[in-house]
C-alpha cells in the first residue's frame, strides 16, 4: 500500500527534515533533497511503521472484542428479585416496631 500525505503535511515534514539535518548533521539541504529523503522514508520505512500500527490496532480491537461480555452485559430478569428484597426489608422494618 502506498502511503500518501497531504501536501501541507509533506511540506511540514520536509521542513522538519531540513531543520534536523542542519542542527544535527551541521549541513544545509534544500527543499528538493529533503523532499527526496521524505519520499524514500515513506517508501522504505513507511510500510513497516504502517504494518505495525495496523497490528497494534488489531490487537487492541481483538482485546476489546474479547472483553465484550464484561463490558456490554446487562443482568437479566432482576425485577422480581428486587421486589423480593424490598418486601423483605419492609417486613423486617415492621417487625422492629
Amino acid at each position: 500500500m502506498e502511503i500518501t500525505l497531504e501536501k501541507d503535511v509533506e511540506k511540514r515534514l520536509a521542513a522538519s527534515i531540513r531543520r534536523y539535518v542542519s542542527e544535527n548533521l551541521e549541513m544545509e539541504i534544500g527543499e528538493l533533497q529533503s523532499s527526496l529523503l521524505l519520499q524514500f522514508c515513506l517508501e522504505e520505512i513507511g510500510p513497516s511503521v504502517y504494518n505495525q500500527a495496523i497490528s497494534d490496532a488489531q490487537t487492541y480491537m481483538q482485546e476489546k472484542a474479547l472483553d465484550l461480555d464484561n463490558t456490554c452485559f446487562a443482568i437479566e430478569s432482576t425485577y422480581w428479585s428486587r421486589q423480593e428484597k424490598l418486601t423483605a426489608r419492609a417486613r423486617s422494618s415492621r417487625k422492629k416496631t
